[in-house]
């Protein structure tokens, strides 16, 4: 008798664990698909757009522009600073990476870095991929919110390189409060991202197994 109790709780358990994530799953889960998925491939492609001209734009024409060769100048005298050990500085190359070496170091990985998650996005929305599923939308949320987490740090990095030091002073308390804020918010949705194929997973190997 013991035995048969014992056996009915552990189904009465399973089963309102499954009717738990069930309601979780629910509440994750959208209430038109397809319009959903409609609005978010077009919302998607302009933003992937937009961020990866930003970007090219900022990689060609840096911040703090580059060195132009004066009109006197010959090929010789323009071609010698590369045989300096990048002591000069030649024509066409970035001003402020030689006054902050560093900071320019990290503008331009942050920079790449949001510009290759951008085309990523937009190459695999032309590509033909099937999006109704949720995998391909999971990796293109993730893969936007690191488009534009390095577009917010490539943008406080070539701020701190261009604005002067008696005004960058001041302004640095409230860029680390900005910042601070966007990591919790993006950690807020990362967090949702996961939960939700977690839950997504768990249901999935529920309706195998069952």
């Amino acid at each position: 008798m013991s035995t048969h109790l014992a056996g009915e709780d552990r189904i009465a358990a399973k089963t309102g664990w499954r009717k738990f994530i069930g309601r979780v799953g629910d509440w994750f889960a959208y209430k038109d698909r397809g319009e959903w998925l409609k609005d978010m491939k077009g919302g998607l492609s302009l933003t992937a757009t937009i961020i990866a001209t930003m970007t090219f734009q900022l990689a060609t024409n840096p911040p703090g522009g580059v060195l132009q060769a004066s009109s006197n100048e010959t090929t010789t005298s323009i071609t010698s600073c590369l045989d300096n050990n990048n002591t000069l500085l030649c024509p066409g190359e970035a001003v402020l990476g030689v006054l902050y070496r560093d900071y320019y170091l990290a503008f331009l990985e942050c920079n790449t870095i949001c510009f290759v998650a951008s085309l990523t996005v937009c190459l695999l929305l032309v590509s033909g991929i099937d999006l109704n599923h949720r995998f391909p939308i999971w990796f293109l949320s993730i893969l936007m919110c690191i488009t534009i987490s390095t577009l917010i740090l490539t943008y406080l990095f070539a701020a701190s390189m261009v604005t002067p030091n008696t005004i960058w002073g001041p302004a640095v308390g409230v860029f680390n409060l900005v910042l601070k804020l966007w990591a919790a918010l993006a950690g807020l949705v990362g967090l949702f991202l996961i939960i939700r194929a977690f839950i997504w997973g768990v249901k999935k190997c529920i309706r195998i197994y069952k």
